[in-house]
Formats: C-alpha cells, sequence, structure tokens
C-alpha cells in the first residue's frame, strides 16, 4: 500500500500546471534526444529559453482561440458560487478514507492524530520528512474543524486560512486543496490572494472572500487593514501555516505572529497547525507558532506531532579523481562539470542547486556549451526570472520532460516534481536543514528514496559534505529563533490596525503582548511607538504626513485610535510588508519581451555598450530608462555576471560543530569517510606543518612572510561572527599598542597581518577572549554607524518612513537611500532617543555580525586549548584566508597568476621531507 501526499504518488498521472509565479518549461526533442521526451512545446532544436517561451505563448494563443482549427473559441463560462456545503464530521472522516482508498494509499498515524487534535480544538506543529503527507493532515485537520462551527453570516463566509511563505506556491497549494473536495461532497470555493492576484479577483473578494484562502503574511496584514476586516474574518475555524520554518525566523514571521494574534482575539476558539520538514528546535517553533502564555488555561494546550515514517534519504558525494593540498574559495565549481555531465546522463530528471543565482548563469552556460544538444532539455530558474519563465521550467519539472534545472533556493520549497529522480549540491550547503530540504525536491512521496549529492566547488569542501552527512543522519537540524519585538514591524502593525476598525490602546497592547515576539514588550517602547504614528516623534512633529494616526477624543469612539487621511491610508496599504532589497530594474529587449530583474546597483555599474550574462543568456545594454535595462542579444568573451544581495551563506554552527567532531576522528587515525580518506594529503599535510583543528583546540597559526606577521585564527564560528572577532581582536590589540592590521576571513577562521610582530599569548593572557564589554568593544572596533545607516534604510521602510511610491512610479534606490539617509541625521541629531536607531545599531550587529553566535563562540573558546604554532610556510587551512585578503586588492587574471605562483611554490616545500 502506498500512501499520499499533495505531491502526486508515484504511479499517479502527472500534476495539472497553472500559472504559479515559480513555474515550469516543458521540453521537446532535439536531435539527439531521448525517446519519450517531447512535451507540450513540440520540437526544440538549440534554441534559448526566451525563444522557447515565445513559441510556448503563440502555441498557447492559438489553443485558447481555436486557431488552425476552424473552431470558434468558446464562451467562457460563469463562474458558479460556491453554495458552503460542508459534511459534518463524521462524513468528513469517512469520505477521507474513501478518497485514500480510491488512490491505493492509505492514511498514516501522524495524519489521523493530526484530525483528532484538530477536531477537539487543539492546535500544534505538524513535523516530518518532505512528501510524508504533511498537506493531507493539515488539509484534513483544517475541514474537520470547520465542519464544527457553521457559518454565522454570508459576510464571514471564509472559514479556513492557509499561510504560505512564498506566493509562487499559493497555486500549487490551491489546486492540491481543491483537488479532493468534490469527492468529499464539499462545495467550496479554495482562491488565492497574494501580490499576483488580478485587480479583477481583488475586487471580487472585497465583496465576498472564498471559503479557503491561500495567502501569505503580506496579503493577511492588507485583508486586516480594512474596516470590516473582523466582520469578514471572525468565521476563520482553522489556519495551516506552510513551511513555518521559512517565517520562523524573520521579520515576516513576526507579522504573522502579530496577525494570528488580532485573529485569536476575534475567535479565542481558533486551531492553527504549522507544518516544518526540516526544524530544529520543536518546542520553541512551537511556542512561537501557538504562544503558551497566551493560552487559556480552561483550552488545550497545543501538541507537537511528528510524523515518522520510512522516507529513506540518501547523501552522497560526487568525488573528485584527486583533492588539491591548497584548496581555496571562490571556485563555481566548473572543475566539476565532466562528472556533473555524467550524472545528469544517468537520471531521467535532476535539480542541479547552486548557492547563488551568479553561480547559478554560469553553471547553465558551461552546460550548455560542453552540451549544445541538451538545448531544450536544460533549463534556468531562479527568483530574478520573469514569472512567466519560471511557471514555464516549473511546468517542463512536473511533466518530466527536463533533463536538468540549475536552480537556486527559488526551487527549495513546495511545488511538487514527481520525476525529480535526484538532486546535486554544487558547492557546500552550508547547512543542514538547507541540505536535507533541497534532498526532499528529489522522490517526492511516501516510499520513494530522495538522494543528494554534493559536488565539491573546492578541497574543504569535501569535509563540510561529509560532516553534512553525518549532521543530517544524526538529527542535528538548525533552530531558529523569533526576532525579539522588532519596532518597525510593530509601528507597521499599529497602523495596519488603525486602518482596520481602530484600536483602543490597552486592548491592543494585551493583543500585541499575546505574540510571542512581543511577549515582553515595555511600556515604555509601547508609548513610544503609540506617539511616534499619531505625533511623529520628537523630530517630526511638525510634519503632517507623519501623524498617521488620530485618538477620537469624545463620543463613544473616544480613545479609538484610527487613520483618518485617504492620502495616509493609500500609501500604507502599499507599503505592508517587511521584505526589503535593492531596487530592482526589469531587463527587457528592446521589443518589450521582459526577462527578469537584476539589482539596481549592479546596472549602474555598467554602461551601454557592456555585455553581461542574464536568463542564460548573453547580453548587451543598450540604455537604461524609467527602471528599465534595455538590452539586446549579443556576442562577447567576458560578461560580467549580475550579483544580488543574500548571495553568501555562513556556516551553520551545527555544521561547524561536524566539521569539528570529523577533524577529531582523522587526528586519531579514523577515516570513516570516503571524502576524508580523498583528502589525506591535505589532512596529513596540515597536521604535518601545524595541527588539525579540533573540537578540545584552538588553533592559532602564525607566520611571517614578505608582506609581514600573519596570524590565523581558526575559530569556525561562520564568516559574520568572523568579521566581528577579527576586528575586535585588531582593536583590542592596537589599544595597547597602536598599528595596523589587514584583515580576511572565511568559514573557518579569520587572518590578522600586521607590519611588526604580535606576542599572541600575551594577549590572549590579557583578556583577548573576553566578552564582559564584547558589544561595547565591537562598537568602538568597526564603523557602526555606518552599519546602523545601512540598516536603517530597511527599518525606515517597514516602518513606513519612506514610501517607496505608487505602481509605475517607484522610487529609485539613490532616492530612497537619501530620504533614510536624512531621517537617519534628523534623528541622531534631533532624537538621539528614538528607539529605531537604537533597533538599527542592535540589527547591525545581529545580521552583519552575528552578535549572538559571537559572543558563544567566544565563550566557548575560552573553554579550549590554545594551541598556537609558529609555521614556515601558509598550511592548507591557512592558504584560503591569504587569496581572501588578495582578491580584495587583485583583478581576477592577476589572482588567477598570484596563486598559481603560491601553490606551485607551496607543492614544492611540501614535497621536500
Amino acid at each position: 500500500m502506498r500512501t499520499a501526499d499533495r505531491d502526486r504518488q508515484a504511479n499517479s498521472p502527472p500534476a495539472s500546471t497553472g500559472d504559479d509565479e515559480r513555474s515550469q518549461p516543458d521540453r521537446a526533442e532535439t536531435s539527439n534526444d531521448v525517446e519519450g521526451r517531447e512535451g507540450w512545446l513540440g520540437p526544440v532544436r538549440a534554441s534559448s529559453l526566451t525563444k522557447q517561451i515565445r513559441r510556448a505563448r503563440a502555441r498557447m494563443r492559438k489553443a485558447e482561440t481555436g486557431a488552425d482549427t476552424g473552431e470558434e473559441k468558446a464562451p467562457r463560462p460563469r463562474r458558479k458560487r460556491a453554495s458552503g456545503r460542508l459534511p459534518d464530521a463524521a462524513a468528513l472522516r469517512a469520505g477521507f478514507d474513501a478518497w485514500f482508498d480510491a488512490r491505493g494509499w492509505r492514511v498514516f498515524d501522524f495524519q489521523r492524530d493530526v484530525w483528532a487534535h484538530a477536531e477537539a480544538g487543539r492546535s500544534g506543529l505538524l513535523h516530518a520528512t518532505t512528501g510524508a503527507g504533511k498537506t493531507w493532515a493539515a488539509w484534513g485537520a483544517a475541514l474537520l474543524r470547520a465542519s464544527l462551527h457553521a457559518r454565522d453570516t454570508d459576510t464571514a463566509s471564509l472559514r479556513v486560512l492557509w499561510i504560505t511563505p512564498m506566493r509562487a506556491l499559493a497555486q500549487d497549494t490551491a489546486r492540491a486543496l481543491t483537488e479532493p473536495l468534490a469527492a468529499l461532497g464539499i462545495d467550496w470555493e479554495v482562491g488565492i490572494r497574494t501580490g499576483d492576484t488580478s485587480s479583477a479577483d481583488r475586487a471580487r473578494q472585497r465583496t465576498r472572500l472564498p471559503d479557503a484562502l491561500v495567502t501569505t503574511p503580506e496579503s493577511l496584514s492588507l485583508l486586516l487593514s480594512y474596516p470590516d476586516a473582523r466582520e469578514r474574518l471572525s468565521g476563520v475555524a482553522a489556519i495551516v501555516v506552510d513551511e513555518w520554518h521559512e517565517l520562523l525566523g524573520n521579520k515576516r514571521g513576526v507579522q504573522a505572529q502579530l496577525a494570528l494574534a488580532r485573529l485569536r482575539r476575534w475567535n479565542p476558539g481558533l486551531v492553527v497547525w504549522g507544518l516544518s520538514a526540516t526544524l530544529g528546535d520543536l518546542p520553541h517553533a512551537l511556542d512561537v507558532l501557538v504562544p503558551t502564555h497566551a493560552t487559556p488555561a480552561s483550552g488545550p494546550s497545543p501538541v507537537i506531532v511528528r510524523g515518522e515514517i520510512a522516507k529513506p534519504v540518501v547523501i552522497d558525494s560526487l568525488l573528485p579523481a584527486s583533492a588539491e593540498r591548497f584548496p581555496w574559495a571562490g571556485h563555481l565549481g566548473l572543475n566539476m562539470l565532466g562528472p556533473v555531465i555524467a550524472e545528469l546522463e544517468q537520471s531521467r530528471s535532476t535539480l542541479v542547486f547552486t548557492n547563488t543565482r551568479a553561480q547559478s548563469e554560469q553553471w547553465y552556460q558551461a552546460l550548455l556549451a560542453a552540451r549544445p544538444d541538451w538545448a531544450g532539455l536544460i533549463a534556468l530558474h531562479h527568483g530574478s526570472l520573469d514569472g512567466e519563465l519560471r511557471e514555464w521550467v516549473e511546468r517542463g519539472l512536473k511533466e518530466g520532460s527536463l533533463l536538468a534545472v540549475v536552480c537556486t533556493s527559488s526551487l527549495d520549497l513546495g511545488v511538487d516534481f514527481l520525476p525529480v529522480e535526484r538532486v546535486l549540491q554544487i558547492g557546500s550547503p552550508k547547512g543542514v536543514a538547507r541540505l536535507l530540504q533541497r534532498a526532499g525536491r528529489s522522490g517526492h512521496a511516501p516510499g520513494r528514496v530522495s538522494r543528494v549529492t554534493c559536488v565539491p566547488a573546492q578541497g574543504l569542501e569535501l569535509l563540510e559534505a561529509a560532516a553534512a552527512r553525518r549532521a543530517a543522519l544524526a538529527g542535528h537540524i538548525e533552530a531558529r529563533h523569533s526576532p525579539r519585538a522588532p519596532l518597525d514591524v510593530l509601528v507597521q502593525h499599529l497602523v495596519t490596525i488603525a486602518l482596520g476598525g481602530g484600536f483602543r490602546d490597552q486592548d491592543l497592547l494585551a493583543e500585541v503582548r499575546s505574540s510571542h515576539a512581543y511577549r515582553e514588550l515595555g511600556d515604555e517602547d509601547w508609548q513610544w511607538a503609540l506617539s511616534f504614528v499619531v505625533y511623529g516623534g520628537a523630530a517630526l512633529g511638525a510634519y503632517p504626513e507623519y501623524h498617521r494616526v488620530v485618538v477620537d477624543a469624545d463620543g463613544e469612539h473616544a480613545g479609538i485610535h484610527r487613520v483618518a487621511d485617504d492620502g495616509i491610508a493609500r500609501r500604507h496599504r502599499l507599503s505592508i510588508g517587511t521584505i526589503t532589497a535593492d531596487s530592482a530594474m526589469t531587463v527587457s529587449f528592446l521589443g518589450g519581451s521582459r526577462l527578469g530583474t537584476v539589482e539596481e546597483s549592479f546596472i549602474a555599474r555598467l554602461k551601454p555598450g557592456d555585455f553581461f550574462l542574464f536568463g542564460g543568456r548573453l547580453l548587451e545594454l543598450v540604455r537604461v530608462r524609467d527602471m528599465t535595462a534595455y538590452v539586446r542579444a549579443a556576442r562577447a568573451n567576458r560578461p560580467a555576471v549580475p550579483r544580488w544581495q543574500g548571495g553568501r551563506m555562513p556556516l551553520s554552527s551545527e555544521l561547524a560543530q561536524s566539521v569539528l567532531d570529523l577533524l577529531d576522528e582523522v587526528a586519531d587515525g579514523r577515516d570513516a569517510e570516503p571524502e576524508t580518506r580523498l583528502l589525506r594529503p591535505l589532512l596529513d599535510l596540515q597536521a604535518r606543518w601545524s595541527a588539525l583543528p579540533g573540537s578540545d583546540r584552538f588553533l592559532v597559526e602564525t607566520l611571517q612572510s614578505r608582506e609581514g606577521h600573519h596570524a590565523f585564527f581558526f575559530a569556525f564560528a561562520g564568516r559574520q561572527a568572523h568579521t566581528g572577532m577579527a576586528a575586535l581582536f585588531a582593536w583590542r590589540i592596537a589599544r595597547q599598542t597602536p598599528r595596523t592590521f589587514s584583515m580576511s576571513f572565511n568559514d573557518y577562521g579569520f587572518e590578522l597581518l600586521s607590519d611588526a610582530p604580535v606576542d599572541w599569548h600575551a594577549a590572549f593572557a590579557a583578556g583577548l577572549l573576553d566578552t564582559d564589554a564584547l558589544e561595547a568593544d565591537i562598537l568602538a572596533s568597526l564603523n557602526a554607524g555606518e552599519l546602523a545607516r545601512r540598516k536603517f534604510r530597511e527599518i525606515a521602510r517597514v516602518a513606513g518612513l519612506v514610501f517607496q511610491g505608487f505602481p509605475g512610479a517607484m522610487k529609485v534606490a539613490r532616492q530612497l537611500q537619501a530620504s533614510s539617509g536624512l531621517l537617519f541625521d534628523v534623528f541622531t541629531r534631533y532624537d538621539p532617543d528614538n528607539r529605531l536607531l537604537r533597533q538599527a545599531q542592535e540589527e547591525a550587529l545581529a545580521q552583519e555580525l552575528d552578535m549572538d553566535r559571537l559572543r558563544h563562540a567566544m565563550q566557548a573558546l575560552q573553554q579550549r586549548r590554545l594551541d598556537i604554532r609558529a609555521t614556515h610556510h601558509a598550511t592548507p587551512f591557512a592558504f584560503p584566508l591569504m587569496i581572501e585578503r588578495l582578491r580584495e586588492r587583485l583583478s581576477t587574471e592577476k589572482l588567477a597568476d598570484r596563486v598559481a605562483r603560491m601553490v606551485t611554490a607551496l607543492e614544492k616545500a611540501a614535497d621536500r621531507r
């Protein structure tokens, strides 16, 4: 017997397709194609993605209009209004059993457990592997809960909310939820409300909401901003938060927490379930979703349900013929292009994950250059490509018409691709949860094997691959923690609720404190936030546009906070959300065809006539006008590659610890993993010239060269924490004896280079690792003001101080930066106690330097044995740090020449005994 998930089962027909934002391509034959690979595009011969899209659109138009068939286009049927009919709980349970049986599936015990808990009014968190059946467990629970509560009015038609972290998942989710309704005797409309929802559908939803709504945190907050929100949303009986791990640790999750707090106030019996496959600290994740401090003592306590089923996951590595003894970061992994091609030939369909969008562009081009006969059989997918391109790619994956797709985290979640047999991860995954999430994209059904193969971009990534496998099998998954009381999100929420019918301050304070993020919100911070939205604070009181909320002074509405200005209301609704990034510029051909978006800062570095790689195409920039970069196809040898924010991910604490544990085993003479056996020459040389880093020692290497006096510190705390630690060490040393340091950092450690020697034994003895005054010393050691200024831009946008513009007239990044920079200066001078300034500084430390991890790492290093080794050559672990420093000074060509000379010299030294 097989079981079910929304993911179609192994021998089920291919999922129907739709206009998902992230979408799918289809594939057709090439002259060299494999039998049975023809898709809905028809034959394709060495054509680009853009050409295939054009042909696909033409075919779709013909199909819609009946062109070339002699048929008249059928009139669109009028949408029949759903009656809202829902059988009772007993009939629903029997209906689900029959529906599962008809498909040859069986219901898992954990699915029945979730149904029973929800029916009893209990909320919870379901943690189960990808493809285990979480969707059916949650959907059944929501329907059962809704069946126990009759709909009060036609206005309060909405019964179930399904919150997804990505609007790209909404279409796929809505199709899955609709699939069993007819068989269950349910006459419901399942609707979608995201940023992609058409104006016609939004207008229809203003009249009447569907019975179930798939939405995002931003769109849910928008619904709460209308005066009739309580009347329209008070009938919600159940809420499902899909992919909870994607929201838990960020401000979008805080926005969801505040929305849930409001809905619980309107309906104290509301049932909320979160779904995830890759969470570490489950009790914390549950408490953020369903706070125990706000759960009525008389009500049922929330529960954790683990969906433990036999779902094999295979994690292995694609081993190169040999591993270099002096690896260095910066490679794209293209030295493994031949082995990767050989692996792709062995699978029906493969996802090739990269860690950055720039890397995905280059890998896609390299694959096409090596195998031009694969044009039309391989595709590219990342978040900056146009939605129609992504839809086309996703459609091809679902229908099994693509041999491989090179992608980024844009395909990490949700959309189910049954034909995908295998996942390749180019470079280190940097985290255990990320690796498991990507592994789950293959074999996406109960009982099928999920397989992910790590492809090292450089030698030391083999170590990380083996460590990630160890950690995953041991269940050591990274925990994610909710932000603590971000005031910019609170300020935005106050204006949202003031729009949505208004509020009394003490009532809303109790509601806000019922959320996990604000459970310890102080009275002073609350009063500041209220004053800020009403009066604009100490510095902006003279400007009416910052008086966003008014307080009714008399009558029955005395004390009600509300928004009275229509212009403020309109601007606020356009600005709801916490997603901030550099302004994106549209990339379009001169003829008008849209390719996607790149960051404005990248285009600003180009001039007309420059070439760049985007969407798998080589393009020439023609002109820039109105936030659009107009391009044409080009031929050139060395194009630029766009860079996007978020490209570098630090090594997680769990993975770093697993690497150290693995090095401990190697030091003890145990080579249990194929990766460490291949790395034996490198590891032996490291041990011979210095020592292997380990979980019980803090290894520091010193070296004198023509450049000066080097010190390499192997703390294994991740790049961000090492950035702060390097600045801190340099500042503390220079405070005693003035000197200048050059610095470099990676995930394993950092380098300090000075023109004079340092007595590191004495420095550590004097308190180099002291954490008592850590934050003050970090602020003194860095340009903290500039870090805070950059972070303030994002905070000002979320708090509604900076308006990005109306649709079609969006402000460019320079304008936003100027506006936020002016506000930063005004607050610094005239309102230095402004809470948003304090938040900018705290977030700069937390996010740019990973302050919590930095503190924990330094405390852990205090407990380790300090092992300072004087070396005569750069060791295999120190060499990458030297290259990181050189990279900042040299061009790519000069760096390659310099590295080649250094490696040659080091190899000769290594060969001498």
